[in-house]
């Protein structure tokens, strides 16, 4: 029988090593942030094992001539509820049989008890050790004690030479105390190896004797803990708090840095949209066509150009007529609303769409009487006075393009830009500034 359990005990010993080398190449991150509630948890679980019962014990004290143990399979079930990762209350039953020989055992004395224990309960105290360390790790192999205290039901029989005798049952207080090992096989289980230290009624074993009053037994065991609830949440016992506080700074560590690389690659896009902007409206030739727009570049200085920036053809015997210009009031109103709804990008020269037909208005105007125009950017004071004065200068040079595009005459169409140093309000408030953004036209 002996050798039986002990064959026994070592298989499962074996199989718990094999699970658990094979869980600790699994993450040691629970999922779980710092300080999370306990309903993040799994907290309850359920353990099952079996092993010995003798009454023997590691300072092989208050045996009573008993010394030949009697090695009786023992099976014990608990249920734990788990108060943090360290610590926890478990309700423990435990059954089996105790007996032992005492060989030099001489005429009425007791040469051999058989006591049975069919029932047992008992709250314990555990403390789980090694959940926390310096390595930021949540531990695979987590050693454990616990003290309790709880009923015992018992029935002793103590033979004399051939006469035994059998005392009515028992049930009277004991103390368990237990220590051993948890290795964590998977997550929400655990391979439990155990030594449990039993103080029992001084009638235990039969014989009130002994310096020490109370009788003692030991149960060696190994058996399984299993999580209680949904697979979703990570067992309570498995965890480790200053793990989670390393893995969750590490998470938002990686989320940061992943946003950081995001905006350096938007504003790198950015940067060469506003460089091939100001490509586009650059005038190389000077002949007052932007780049974008001239198709016919390097013109020579001084040279009439259309609205595509290719030379006018000459005109031979061309009288000069001096044509007077009249601006109506219905001119004006076109103009204004084109003001008034001319909108660009923040921080940009781009037109948006919403500007185009009320412009559009303004070129067929420009064609149509011949006007010429005159356009200036303004800003408020808000940034370097060399920013605001390139942003205005092409915010008017991106209006002349646009008007150019739609048949203006360019050489008829100026464009300036001011900055911040014409303002028509106060900068001070918001509003204030909202109006010294603009872009003015001036017909004539």
């Amino acid at each position: 029988m002996k050798i039986k359990s002990l064959r026994n005990l070592s298989l499962a010993v074996a199989a718990g090593l094999i699970s658990t080398a094979s869980y600790a190449q699994s993450t040691n991150d629970s999922g779980t942030t710092p300080f999370a509630p306990s309903t993040s948890y799994r907290t309850w679980s359920v353990g099952v094992n079996a092993g010995l019962l003798n009454q023997t014990n590691l300072f092989n004290f208050n045996r009573e001539g008993f010394d030949k143990m009697d090695n009786n399979v023992g099976y014990s079930v608990y249920i734990k509820k788990h108060i943090s990762p360290s610590f926890g209350l478990k309700a423990q039953y435990l059954g089996g049989k105790v007996g032992g020989t005492n060989e030099n055992a001489t005429g009425n004395q007791i040469s051999k008890f058989e006591t049975k224990t069919p029932w047992s309960a008992a709250l314990s105290a555990e403390w789980t050790m090694a959940n926390t360390d310096w390595m930021f790790l949540n531990n695979i192999i987590k050693p454990y004690a616990a003290i309790g205290i709880g009923a015992l039901n018992y029935e002793t029989t103590t033979f004399s030479g051939s006469v035994s005798n059998t005392a009515d049952s028992k049930t009277k207080f004991y103390v368990p105390m237990d220590a051993g090992l948890k290795f964590a096989v998977a997550q929400g289980i655990s391979l439990d190896l155990g030594y449990q230290l039993n103080w029992a009624n001084k009638k235990f074993n039969g014989i009130e004797s002994g310096s020490i009053k109370e009788d003692l037994f030991t149960y060696i065991h190994a058996g399984i803990e299993i999580a209680l609830g949904s697979r979703e949440k990570p067992y309570l016992a498995h965890s480790n708090p200053v793990a989670n506080l390393v893995n969750d700074a590490n998470r938002k560590y990686d989320a940061i840095k992943a946003e950081r690389d995001a905006l350096v690659a938007s504003n790198s896009q950015l940067k060469l949209k506003l460089d091939e902007i100001s490509a586009d409206l650059r005038d190389d030739d000077g002949d007052g066509v932007a780049n974008k727009f001239d198709k016919c570049p390097n013109t020579p200085a001084g040279v009439k150009v259309d609205g595509a920036g290719c030379p006018l053809p000459e005109m031979k015997n061309e009288t000069k007529v001096i044509e007077k210009i009249i601006v109506t009031e219905e001119d004006k109103k076109v103009v204004d609303e084109a003001i008034k709804n001319l909108e660009f990008d923040l921080g940009k020269a781009t037109i948006r769409s919403t500007s185009h037909a009320s412009l559009n208005r303004v070129a067929s105007l420009l064609i149509e009487k011949n006007f010429s125009l005159k356009l200036a950017g303004h800003t408020d004071n808000t940034g370097s006075l060399q920013t605001n004065l390139r942003l205005s200068k092409e915010r008017a040079e991106s209006v002349k393009a646009y008007l150019v595009s739609k048949g203006a005459n360019a050489s008829r169409i100026e464009a300036v830009g001011y900055g911040p140093n014409q303002p028509i309000a106060t900068n001070a408030t918001a509003e204030g500034r909202q109006q010294n953004r603009r872009v003015e036209f001036l017909l004539f």
